[in-house]
């Protein structure tokens, strides 16, 4: 009687038609709102699962039945008990009915009265099922199925298969309670053909409430992981600069490891734009490639004579036809190296602020492409290793500036990185760079080469509440300089050194004595990195905690080398803050090194709470002491005197398990000054909800607020908002302001926004709205996504990630195709 439980492929009809597009969520809680209602309820007498799918065949099957009527070779009559039941069992699979006749000579049988069936991924009701088990038809009358493997339910009147073709009749999907249905997609008839992993709907009515918002006389879908071209989940918006906002995408599935995304985008104050999305993946290849282009922008022609009045660099002005281009991909050479690359193209300065409604499109003043080797050691090689060679290119993207600001070009930059221990106490190593310095305005920044090389021991001596690292570094720097730039060091050296005044020529002799094309620099560099760890267990409150206090030392010592004949290729003084204390050079970049002998001396202590390991209260301060100056400088950059450093503190508490506050603080004692001053909070509200405020001041640099929010109502509204402001420049950099709906399978959002559009403090509006058939997809402009980078904590998950900001060719995030075969 296996046979008898090859009714599986009409279960399997119905799981993939109506299903198919069904998204998996990605937010925490996405049905929480679902009442526990079934369209099928469980099967009290169906067995637990056991094994998996693959394991059915090999699985005997259990028959329970009052009455058996008939022998081998001849009909079979199988029918209930008093309870009106006769079962078949196999595995994860369950099927039930009051009479099930059984040919054994034809293979046919008949199900009828009560039919249920059962297996991992769905339940399923019907009135009857018919079959031919050796020519693989089947067919069921008045179907009702329950998905379980994922939310989603329907009906169909009834189903037929024949091998690997079927079709379902007056069919139905919905992922809402059957008492509840907030939408529900219905199609007259659906054709299934699982050799070409592909369905086809007919006369298919989308219904949200009882309002049908989209007919389709016919369309395909894939039907498992194979993908189809197809329409993708338009994106509509409204903004001030680009008027009424349509983008259309289109899938087309070109190979099992190609796909392309098409996205026609309709502004209806710009023009008609086309994106496209080329992606690929191979056995050691994978990438992304990311094109747009809008001819004849019509913001081009609008705003002509108010750009040439603002922008007075003719080069960064808007081209009338606008385009962007990104690329990122890998290649794996072998197990331990790999080939990357990241390249980004815009046709103007200004492409990312026009095409962009992101705070974090405007934060940088360059677009950085990338295209390298990279390769890594393992725990197996004689010691741990790291190397790379890669070439990369800034792009502006600030169309204020000149791009002689830009950052040097780095082509090419190597690296060697290499450390292994010798038994337990001694660790050796050496960090290696090599780089060839070259500007896209070479008139206004010549460049150069330049080789670091950098050797250490450490003895890293510790227990288990104590630990004392000694470390011994040499750092070797060597340049070969452009002989315009040569020359230039040299004025400068001559002039500040001999006091020749601006405007008077330095002696030919003078800069001879002062010009070197190949400086250098060899400079030793001691530190000693101690620190205890002491904890005793306290009780505060009702509460058991764990207390610690962790006191460090470290010392660092490096003699004055004159680097004034060195360039500044890519290095710059760091921010002062907690890091700092710990660091053996104060510049980012090898081309200065800091001369140094200081001590930092610094404490922190910890609350940790011994029923869950939560910190109650966690707080650090510490302090450098310089004893003697540090006359290595950069440009405009003032001389480390004598004394002590700014005090640098940092500080969170836990007030309650919803409702934490952080501060951080930086006090110069020399000038009597605050330096830095920051304060953090945070505030849950409910499962859902949060409140977070922040607040920054660095001295006359920054000072800003930013208040944003997710506050529920009830179960199904919440409000969203966020409020960023700067009071060093009196102007806003974003403001949202939301609303969100959610039920069980349909959610709704609309939220305005007013956010900063570049450096000159312009302002832009916009308005989307979101509607969203759960499981199914969303209509509209991602809200979600947008919400999730302006409030920390949208998602629970995210309450400790920072969202990443990206560069993307449209206002809105890309909708989500299905994934790359492998």
């Amino acid at each position: 009687m296996r046979t008898a439980l090859r009714l599986l492929p009409l279960p399997f009809c119905i799981a993939v038609s109506l299903s198919a597009h069904a998204a998996d969520p990605l937010r925490p809680n996405y049905w929480v709102l679902c009442p526990i209602e079934d369209a099928v309820p469980a099967f009290q007498d169906a067995q637990a699962p056991v094994g998996t799918v693959e394991d059915r065949e090999k699985q005997p099957t259990d028959i329970d039945g009052d009455q058996f009527d008939g022998l081998a070779g001849i009909d079979s009559d199988f029918t209930g008990n008093v309870s009106g039941d006769v079962t078949l069992r196999r595995g994860d699979q369950f099927l039930g009915t009051d009479d099930l006749q059984f040919s054994q000579d034809d293979g046919t049988f008949v199900a009828q009265g009560n039919v249920r069936y059962q297996d991992r991924g769905m339940r399923i009701v019907a009135d009857r099922v018919e079959g031919d088990t050796i020519a693989e038809s089947y067919r069921m009358d008045a179907v009702r199925y329950q998905l379980t493997a994922r939310r989603g339910n329907g009906g169909a009147d009834h189903i037929r298969m024949d091998g690997t073709i079927g079709a379902l009749f007056g069919s139905t999907y919905s992922t809402c309670t059957p008492s509840d249905r907030w939408w529900e997609l219905k199609a007259g008839q659906i054709d299934i053909d699982s050799d070409m992993g592909m369905g086809t709907a007919r006369n298919a009515t989308l219904r949200v409430g009882k309002v049908p918002v989209l007919y389709v006389p016919w369309f395909r879908f894939p039907i498992d992981e194979r993908r189809l071209s197809g329409l993708l989940f338009p994106r509509i918006s409204q903004s001030g600069r680009n008027g009424f906002d349509y983008t259309q995408p289109v899938y087309l599935n070109l190979a099992p490891n190609f796909d392309m995304t098409l996205e026609p985008r309709f502004m209806s104050r710009r023009g008609v734009q086309l994106g496209t999305e080329f992606r690929f993946m191979g056995d050691r290849t994978r990438g992304e490639l990311d094109v747009a282009y809008l001819p004849s922008d019509k913001l081009t022609t609008r705003e002509r004579e108010l750009e040439e009045e603002q922008v007075p660099i003719v080069e960064n002005r808007r081209k009338e036809d606008r385009a962007f281009l990104s690329f990122g991909g890998s290649y794996d050479i072998s197990p331990g190296w790999q080939g990357r690359t990241n390249l980004t193209w815009m046709s103007d300065p200004r492409y990312l602020e026009d095409s962009s409604n992101n705070v974090d499109g405007i934060s940088s003043i360059n677009a950085l492409s990338t295209l390298g080797v990279f390769g890594q050691g393992s725990s197996g090689d004689r010691g741990y290793w790291n190397a790379s060679v890669l070439g990369d290119y800034q792009l502006l993207t600030d169309y204020t500036l000149p791009e002689s600001i830009l950052p040097y070009n780095r082509l090419p930059h190597a690296s060697f990185n290499w450390q292994r221990p010798y038994g337990n106490w001694i660790v050796a190593g050496v960090d290696t760079t090599a780089t060839r310095f070259a500007h896209i305005d070479e008139a206004a920044r010549p460049g150069g080469t330049r080789v670091d090389v950098k050797p250490y021991v450490s003895l890293p001596f510790e227990g288990a509440a104590w630990f004392v690292r000694p470390t011994v570094a040499y750092r070797q720097t060597n340049y070969a300089l452009d002989r315009v730039l040569a020359d230039r060091i040299a004025d400068q050296r001559a002039r500040a050194e001999l006091g020749i005044p601006a405007g008077q020529p330095v002696p030919a002799d003078a800069l001879a004595q002062y010009r070197d094309d190949a400086p250098s620099r060899g400079q030793p560099i001691t530190s000693l990195d101690a620190g205890l760890f002491f904890d005793r267990n306290t009780r505060w409150g009702d509460e058991d905690y764990l207390h610690t206090l962790e006191p460090r030392l470290f010392y660092l010592h490096s003699p004055y080398r004159n680097q004034d004949a060195l360039p500044l290729f890519d290095t710059s003084p760091l921010t002062f803050g907690w890091g700092q204390l710990f660091r053996d050079n104060r510049y980012s970049g090898a081309d200065r090194q800091a001369d140094a002998n200081q001590v930092t001396l610094a404490v922190s202590t910890r609350l940790i709470r011994e029923s869950d390991g939560q910190e109650k209260l966690s707080a650090s301060l510490g302090q450098i002491v310089y004893l003697s100056d540090s006359r290595v400088t950069t440009p405009g950059e003032a001389l480390v005197e004598q004394g002590r450093s700014a005090w640098v503190s940092d500080a969170t508490y836990a007030i309650n398990d919803r409702w934490t506050v952080s501060a951080g603080y930086q006090w110069d004692p020399k000038f009597r000054r605050e330096d830095l001053m920051s304060l953090r909070t945070r505030y849950l509200i409910g499962d859902e909800g949060i409140v977070n405020f922040a607040y920054r001041r660095r001295a006359e640099l920054i000072e800003q607020a930013d208040l944003s929010f997710l506050y529920p109502i009830s179960p199904a509204w919440s409000l969203v908002g966020r409020y960023y402001y700067s009071f060093t420049d009196n102007r806003l950099l974003e403001a949202v302001a939301g609303v969100q709906w959610d039920s069980c399978c349909l959610a709704a959002r609309v939220v305005g926004r007013r956010y900063l559009r570049n450096r000159q403090g312009e302002l832009n509006n916009a308005i989307m709205f979101e509607l969203e058939l759960k499981g199914l997809g969303s209509a509209g402009p991602n809200t979600e996504d947008r919400l999730r980078r302006a409030i920390l904590g949208y998602y629970r998950d995210d309450l400790y990630l920072v969202p990443p900001s990206e560069l993307r060719n449209s206002d809105d995030d890309e909708t989500l195709t299905p994934g790359l075969s492998q």
